[in-house]
């Protein structure tokens, strides 16, 4: 019992992630395989917590019959770029740190973060990607910010 711990941990943490979905805008593919080619896609994730930001998140996926079946380890590799796609709205005051978007990259234990920070005194929206693997985490990251427009203050909890 002690050993599934870690497991139904690793699982809840999957299934009980931010309700962010990705929009597919686009992918290439990059290793031909006869059962499904791996590929770069390149996904939209519109911000929560602040109309008007979407967040661009390039990543590698696995093809082949694991990647079909969804039981392939995607590489820890992903780029992000968030841009005003109109105008900026924020509903209600942001944390300083939020997990707004978490997606699997393996049957269970690697998950994609992204994370907004609050850089109140530059008033500016930093949004941070990385991964991270239950046992042994990762370095592999990148980030982007988005400066408020003037007249637009950001509200922090």
């Amino acid at each position: 019992m002690k050993r599934a711990l870690p497991v139904l941990a690793a699982i809840a943490t999957v299934v009980a992630v931010p309700g962010l979905h990705a929009e597919e805008i686009a992918s290439v593919n990059t290793n031909f395989r006869f059962t499904g080619s791996d590929r770069v896609t390149v996904e939209a994730y519109d911000d929560p917590g602040v109309t008007g930001v979407t967040c661009y998140v390039s990543r590698a996926r696995t093809g082949g019959v694991k990647g079909t079946l969804g039981i392939a380890e995607d590489p820890s590799e992903a780029s992000i770029a968030c841009r005003q796609v109109g105008p900026i709205k924020i509903d209600a005051p942001l944390k300083q740190k939020a997990d707004i978007f978490s997606a699997s990259m393996s049957f269970i234990f690697k998950t994609l973060h992204v994370v907004r920070v609050v850089d109140a005194k530059r008033n500016t929206l930093v949004y941070l990607t990385y991964s991270d693997r239950i046992a042994t985490g990762s370095a592999k990251n990148s980030v982007t910010a988005v400066p408020m427009p003037a007249g637009t203050t950001i509200p922090v909890k």
